[in-house]
């Protein structure tokens, strides 16, 4: 029995053919703005751990993905919930025309393993309501996600 008093949370990932969320009007148009979580295998917050240190080592590599994959920005969260289980939170900005992950280099390889290894498969998509920056940043963010922007190739 878990230490604490709450029932275990259910994890119900999203369709792999879901089209995801429709986009609040404040969201860059030809954007799209996610929030996903996926719940972390029984014991496996230190591969969790190894997983970020890698992408923190190699931080130029992923650098380097993000125009080929029209990422404006992405970010990592852990958290432990009410019910004692870990969950990792990924929020991510980017062009409607991203392919996502491409794992055609040793880098999003690695990526893709540490993900089977250390979650379960799938993500839960949480919907999007708002989304605010300023104009500068708001001009980059669509830069970053058009086809067009300098650096899209990821080279």
């Amino acid at each position: 029995m878990t230490p604490y008093a709450h029932p275990p949370i259910p994890f119900e990932p999203a369709a792999r053919d879901f089209p995801g969320w429709t986009m609040p009007p404040s969201v860059p148009q030809g954007m799209r703005m996610e929030l996903s979580r996926a719940r972390l295998l029984d014991s496996r917050e230190s591969s969790f751990d190894d997983w970020m240190t890698m992408l923190h080592e190699r931080y130029d590599e992923c650098l380097a993905t993000l125009g080929r994959e029209l990422m404006a920005l992405e970010a990592t969260f852990l958290n432990q919930e009410a019910d004692g289980s870990w969950w990792m939170y990924h929020f991510q900005l980017m062009g409607n025309d991203s392919p996502g992950l491409v794992p055609d280099n040793p880098l999003d390889q690695a990526h893709l393993e540490y993900g089977k290894k250390t979650k379960h498969p799938g993500w839960e998509e949480l919907q999007p309501r708002f989304f605010l920056c300023p104009p500068a940043v708001r001009a980059a963010v669509e830069d970053a996600g058009s086809a067009g922007a300098s650096g899209a190739s990821g080279a």
